[in-house]
């Protein structure tokens, strides 16, 4: 494979209840071997049908806003037409229409273009899976 593109999988414990795991060192250890300072993409995708990636202030309580926020449009309840797993399950289905499963983002010199407070995010409401894999992908 050419050093244009490389890919890693990150194995993420993202625990029993519903979270917000920050990526971004993850992300920045990556870019400092698949970079190797030159310019490009980096691309998150989460093979999950239940998770998605969030480009936001965290250690602020944003983080826990955003969960308050999904919780709000998505409650845990019996309303949702898919049924498995714990109640409410079927909302997380649809967590990914709104956080999507993935971000694109600007690489310049190897680093990641975000904003002051910017910070790459897996979102997981799902508390049947306590395990996640995000793939990383560097195109320079």
């Amino acid at each position: 494979m050419s050093d244009a593109f490389t890919t890693r999988v990150l194995n993420v414990a993202s625990g029993s209840g519903e979270s917000v795991v920050d990526l971004t060192r993850d992300c920045e250890a990556f870019l400092r071997e698949a970079a190797a300072g030159r310019d490009g993409l980096l691309n998150l995708f989460v093979p999950h049908a239940t998770a998605g990636i969030a480009l936001i202030e965290t250690g602020a309580g944003s983080d826990d806003d955003l969960l308050a926020a999904l919780h709000t449009l998505l409650p845990a309840d019996d309303r949702w037409q898919h049924r498995h797993g714990s109640p409410g399950h079927g909302r997380d289905h649809v967590l990914p229409a709104l956080v999507p499963p993935h971000a694109t983002i600007p690489v310049v010199s190897g680093r990641l273009e975000l904003g002051t407070w910017q910070s790459v995010c897996l979102v997981d409401t799902n508390k049947d899976n306590p395990h996640r894999q995000v793939r990383l992908s560097f195109l320079g």
